[in-house]
């Protein structure tokens, strides 16, 4: 599965370029649900949105494309950590796996500030899959920010 799941962060990595050369923080998402596979990158400035972020549009998108808000076969694999606004989504998604790059020490709700998808309160939990590709994941975001300072 390692390899697979590398496959698909390389992916997020590209679309998180394609992200920063919109003036976007390079985030990256790419969903597997079945045969169905969307891509995403964060749209924040491009759109003027808050929520507007890779995962919330890979999940818009699979939910549209499937005409149903409940993606229990998928997986999202993103650069980054997801935020606690993601992680909620993906739980009201019922998905069933998260793969991620970068752990998000600032920000991220699957383990590093809470760990929202896997909370045994809630109704639904992720299979998590953290650190994968971290290193060149985080070089993007390290970069990104480097250059903006």
């Amino acid at each position: 599965m390692l390899a697979l799941d590398e496959r698909y962060i390389r992916r997020a990595l590209q679309l998180a370029a394609e992200a920063e050369a919109s003036g976007d923080v390079p985030i990256g998402a790419v969903l597997v649900a079945g045969e169905l596979v969307v891509e995403a990158k964060n749209e924040k400035e491009l759109r003027g949105d808050a929520t507007a972020h890779a995962e919330m549009l890979a999940l818009q998108q699979a939910a549209s494309k499937l005409k149903v808000w409940r993606l229990p076969e998928a997986t999202l694999y993103v650069t980054k950590e997801p935020c606690v606004m993601c992680a909620g989504a993906m739980v009201a998604a019922r998905i069933k796996r998260l793969v991620y790059g970068c752990k998000d020490p600032k920000g991220g709700a699957a383990g590093s500030i809470v760990d929202l998808v896997r909370n045994a309160e809630l109704n639904h939990r992720l299979e998590v899959t953290g650190g994968v590709l971290e290193d060149e994941t985080a070089a993007q975001l390290q970069a990104f920010f480097q250059k903006r300072r």
